[in-house]
């Protein structure tokens, strides 16, 4: 079944779902409203958004812990596993939306004036400005 909007409830897209970037604002006001009708507002600081962002990250890196690079290349092959990854991925996902919409970041425009820098740091013919990465 899906919405006005052409989203299936269950989070598959439906046949006239939006552009990508409309359906990740969408889903950023919808975590908002979630929020909000809870009153957590007053909690959704960007310290503590930070602090959990880190955290789901951290849930994330603990899956791939002692895993060889092999095995972490196949966890979506195990449903065990790729269900794990997913949570944990949505849960980063949620919280770094979350951060943004507090701290009035266009998550898409950051992302791609990022990647812009990157190709200017890190050309692909010639020197690059420099041999190390950063986590600038």
């Amino acid at each position: 079944m899906s919405d006005e909007q052409g989203v299936q409830h269950g989070g598959e897209p439906g046949p006239q779902d939006p552009r990508p970037e409309e359906r990740l604002h969408r889903l950023q006001r919808r975590l908002a409203e979630f929020a909000a009708a809870r009153g957590w507002e007053p909690y959704h600081t960007p310290k503590n958004l930070a602090v959990a962002l880190s955290v789901e990250a951290s849930e994330l890196v603990e899956i791939f812990q002692w895993l060889t690079p092999e095995q972490s290349a196949e966890v979506m092959g195990k449903p065990e596993t790729a269900h794990r990854v997913a949570d944990e991925v949505a849960d980063v996902l949620a919280y770094l939306l979350q951060f943004c919409e507090v701290l009035g970041v266009d998550v898409l425009d950051a992302l791609a004036a990022k990647i812009e820098r990157n190709e200017l740091r890190f050309p692909v013919k010639g020197l690059p400005t420099s041999n190390c990465h950063s986590s600038e």
